[in-house]
């Protein structure tokens, strides 16, 4: 079973879910607003894709964030910002045995089939 990580409001987990649900794929969802979002699992994805892949610097909280939270930042702090805040991991993440992606892309859809 795969669970996708993400917001219910953001466009682009909706499709990654509608899609899913498509092609008859077990998934359960987990909504960083309404489940939060642990730092071990954020920790996890960095390790398997690398903190400035998940971290999204478009993100309106980012843009937020003080200065002194966006200076110096290095896997330790990226963790602890995206555990703080949510909404900076770049979605939607998707985990599965052995398996974690990020984004929904061509390359992303065809792993997940």
């Amino acid at each position: 079973m795969i669970t996708v990580y993400g917001i219910k409001t953001c466009d682009t987990v909706r499709k990654a879910l509608k899609w899913l649900n498509e092609q008859e794929i077990e998934h359960t969802f987990h909504d960083f607003r309404v489940d939060g979002l642990e730092a071990a699992t954020v920790e996890r994805w960095c390790r398997e894709l690398g903190w400035e892949s998940v971290l999204n610097k478009r993100s309106t909280t980012w843009k937020q964030l003080s200065d002194q939270d966006k200076t110096g930042l290095d896997q330790v702090k990226a963790v602890a910002l995206m555990a703080g805040h949510p909404t900076l991991v770049k979605r939607p993440v998707f985990e599965g045995e052995g398996l974690v992606l990020q984004g929904f892309s061509d390359a992303v859809r065809a792993q997940l089939s």
